[in-house]
C-alpha cells in the first residue's frame, strides 16, 4: 500500500508550502529546534530523538542532516503523511504509528534505552488539555536525567494586549513574505483525497480519525504560560522559550 518516490515527493513538497501558510519563519525555527537539539546532546554519541506528530518527516529529515549520528523515532498517528516520509524521508528516521496520548502509546516506540532528547513542531496544540499534561509525563518519564522536550509551535500570550500584539507582528511577515499566498490545510487535503495513488490511504485515515478518542482534534487555545505550568507540573523544572517570531516560539523543557 505504498506510494511512488515521485508521488511521495510531490506531496512532501507541496506539503512544505501548505506548512509555511501558517508558520512565521518555519525554516528558522527548525534551525533553531535543532540548535536545541545539537546543545543537549553534544556529550551523546548517538543520541536517540523522539519526533511528536512527524507528519511526513519535515523535522526529522533536517534533525539527520543536521546530526547524522543521531537515531531518530518518528511518531505520528496518520497513515498518509507517514507513508509520504517513510517514501520520501525513508534514511532519516524510523516511523512509528501510534496515537500520542492514548494509553499505551509509548510502549509502540520500541525504544532500547532512554531519549536524549524529545522535539514536536505545530503538532501537540490539538491535544486537550488532560492528555497533553499526561503526554508531557510521559515524555518526562521517557528522556534521560538532562535530557529536554523541545517544542516549535504557536503560543498565545496570557495577556490580550500582549497577544493582539504578537499576533500582528506575525502576520504582517506572512504578508510580505507572501506566504499566506500558498494553499492552506483544506486545500492540501483535498488536492490529496483526488490522487489515486493515495486513494487507500486516504481511505485509512478517515478511518483511523473516526475510531479516534481523547486526542481532540482543534486548537487546545493554552497560552504559552500555560504550556509552562503543565512542563513544570509534569516534571521539567526548568522552562524557557528559546526562540520567538509573532506567537511562533521554540519552547524548551529541561529535565535535571
Amino acid at each position: 500500500m505504498g506510494v511512488s518516490m515521485a508521488t511521495a515527493k510531490l506531496w512532501v513538497e507541496r506539503w512544505e508550502l501548505q506548512q509555511e501558510h501558517y508558520a512565521t519563519d518555519r525554516e528558522e525555527r527548525f534551525t533553531v529546534i535543532a540548535d536545541a537539539v545539537e546543545h543537549v546532546t553534544a556529550d551523546r554519541a548517538h543520541p536517540l530523538i523522539l519526533d511528536l506528530g512527524c507528519g511526513p518527516g519535515s523535522l526529522a529529515a533536517r534533525l539527520a542532516a543536521r546530526l547524522p549520528r543521531a537515531e531518530i523515532v518518528a511518531v505520528d498517528m496518520d497513515p498518509l503523511l507517514l507513508e509520504l516520509g517513510r517514501t520520501h524521508h525513508a534514511n532519516a528516521a524510523r516511523y512509528v504509528d501510534t496515537v500520542i496520548g492514548d494509553d499505551g502509546w509509548t510502549d509502540a516506540l520500541g525504544l532500547d534505552r532512554p531519549l536524549d532528547a524529545a522535539v514536536s513542531t505545530t503538532a501537540l496544540h490539538y491535544l486537550p488539555e488532560p492528555v497533553l499534561l499526561r503526554t508531557y509525563q510521559h515524555i518526562a518519564a521517557l528522556l534521560r536525567p538532562g535530557g529536554a522536550l523541545i517544542n516549535g509551535d504557536h503560543f498565545t500570550q496570557a495577556d490580550p494586549c500582549c497577544a493582539a500584539l504578537t499576533a500582528h507582528v506575525g502576520n504582517s511577515r506572512a504578508r510580505r513574505s507572501h506566504t499566506c499566498r500558498h494553499e492552506d490545510w483544506t486545500s492540501w487535503w483535498n488536492a490529496a483525497a483526488q490522487d489515486a495513488e493515495l486513494a487507500d490511504l486516504v481511505t485509512r485515515r478517515e478511518q483511523r480519525q473516526s475510531e479516534l478518542r481523547n486526542v481532540g482534534g482543534s486548537d487546545n487555545g493554552l497560552t504559552l504560560t500555560h504550556h509552562i505550568e503543565l512542563l513544570r507540573q509534569a516534571g521539567f523544572p526548568h522552562v524557557t522559550p528559546v526562540w520567538q517570531f509573532g506567537d511562533s516560539h521554540v519552547l524548551a523543557a529541561l529535565k535535571n
